[in-house]
């Protein structure tokens, strides 16, 4: 009967002969034909991408603080934020392949809910990515520095210089990079999943006490149902990384068809990579064993008995953030050539280079990310903790922006959907039952409030470029 209610989540999405012959020039940016970018990506870089999209560092380690703080009911948390990011993205591809010319989700927000929604959501996107840019620069520089006998910042600037070089290239070099990049991170997660699983039918390591593990220190539900609510967001910012595959399927020859085949399997790789693995990790070792910054995956490896550990998870880790790095950029990049193709950002970002690349985006999204990068050293406990909570809660105000546009288009044209309007709803509900459950926190209040000025920032600019723009006219 669930399975029957919730089959609409996995029915093919409703293609149209205009949207699969490149009729998606953008996702995150506009679609006229003279300042898209063209496709050159191959379906088996859409492929990968959409495979290793939602596998970062926030699985890895970040996994470690939301176990931690929610113990084993912390699979609520990745459930449900699982559940609302395949509801997302079902709702965007519904609106991309329904109105074929309406470009892209900042675009779909722009025709739903105004200009104003537009805007905010265009840059609370961005800045996300971007702040995403310096912290996953400083990941990987702190784990190069153990290899090398250099400074944190001067590994941060040469990979951000790196990363930044191979976006300006090309975008079939990126797709490249992301594919290798993409396909150790998922050969690590489905091979530590038949790992946990043959741990525990008893083939490989010493037996494990499921149940013990489970009710150790407290239950399963140690602190309260409002630490599950408190951990939804940090497991949210893990599992961001969809809409990269999204972005990449319309820079194919078939963008229409790549984009309804990624937003309809984006449920089963986040119940395998995400639900399945930690699922495994609860079961292997007590959730009190699991210390925030250390890798449960290497605690529960080290637990089955596998040499090395330690040392293959931090070459995965890394090839985890420079992948992480390398979309953040091609995801900042294309957002801000959009907004400027909107006048909603200077115009100097909108022009493509004669490879049809947003060089100048691309330039200033590393730039800004090389500033992020050196808060972090100098000001990390101020200025970098600051910018991490100002971007810690934003995507919540994206996604609830997104399932308003759908509310709004689907009144207009509701032949076109599939996705009833009640699940909407609940969506809606489940986001404002989260910023709720914020407030029960020290942490979560203090992202609340940080991610509340970035809107209100955001808002207030685009008051002072209508004024500007009026004053001009």
């Amino acid at each position: 009967m669930f399975e029957n209610k919730l089959a609409f989540l996995y029915r093919p999405l409703r293609t149209f002969p205009s949207t699969t012959h490149n009729g998606f020039m953008a996702i995150i940016h506009h679609t006229s034909h003279e300042n898209a970018p063209t496709g050159t990506l191959q379906d088996r870089h859409v492929t990968m991408i959409a495979l290793g999209g939602v596998i970062g560092a926030g699985l890895f380690v970040g996994s470690s603080a939301s176990i931690a703080l929610a113990g084993p009911a912390v699979l609520l948390a990745y459930a449900a934020t699982g559940l609302l990011v395949v509801i997302v993205m079902r709702l965007l591809g519904e609106m991309l392949l329904a109105r074929p010319g309406i470009g892209s989700f900042v675009d779909c927000v722009r025709v739903g809910c105004g200009p104003a929604a537009g805007f905010v959501a265009g840059w609370l996107y961005w800045f996300f990515w971007a702040i995403v840019i310096g912290a996953e620069a400083i990941a990987g520089a702190i784990a190069i520095s153990e290899w090398v006998a250099l400074p944190v910042w001067v590994i941060a600037i040469g990979l951000i210089i790196t990363v930044n070089l191979l976006n300006l290239i090309s975008v079939r070099l990126f797709g490249e990079c992301e594919f290798w990049l993409s396909l150790i991170k998922v050969i690590c997660v489905l091979g530590f999943c038949a790992l946990g699983l043959a741990a525990l039918l008893h083939f490989v390591g010493p037996p494990p006490s499921v149940v013990h593990n489970l009710n150790t220190g407290g239950g399963p539900v140690p602190h309260g149902i409002f630490a599950v609510l408190t951990a939804i967001p940090s497991v949210l910012f893990s599992m961001i990384g969809s809409e990269s595959a999204t972005m990449a399927a319309a820079e194919t020859k078939d963008a229409g068809g790549n984009i309804a085949k990624v937003t309809r399997s984006t449920g089963l790789r986040i119940m395998v990579f995400y639900l399945l693995s930690v699922a495994l990790i609860l079961c292997l070792v007590p959730w009190t064993n699991i210390h925030p910054g250390h890798s449960p995956f290497v605690t529960a490896m080290e637990t089955i008995g596998i040499p090395g550990a330690p040392f293959l998870m931090k070459v995965v880790i890394l090839s985890a953030v420079i992948s992480c790095l390398n979309s953040s950029i091609y995801i900042t990049s294309r957002t801000l050539q959009g907004l400027a193709a909107r006048k909603d950002a200077p115009s100097w970002f909108a022009k493509l280079s004669k490879q049809r690349l947003p060089q100048r985006a691309i330039a200033g999204c590393s730039l800004f990310g090389l500033i992020v990068a050196g808060c972090s050293i100098l000001s990390p406990d101020v200025l970098f903790a600051f910018l991490l909570g100002a971007s810690g809660a934003v995507i919540l105000v994206v996604y609830a922006l997104v399932i308003c546009a759908h509310r709004s288009l689907r009144d207009e044209q509701s032949a076109l959907f599939v996705m009833p309007r009640w699940i909407s709803t609940a969506s809606l509900v489940g986001i404002a039952v989260v910023i709720i459950g914020m407030l029960y926190s020290a942490s979560g209040r203090s992202t609340l409030f940080a991610s509340t000025l970035s809107v209100i920032v955001f808002y207030a600019a685009y008051r002072i470029k209508e004024v500007v723009q009026s004053q001009r006219a």
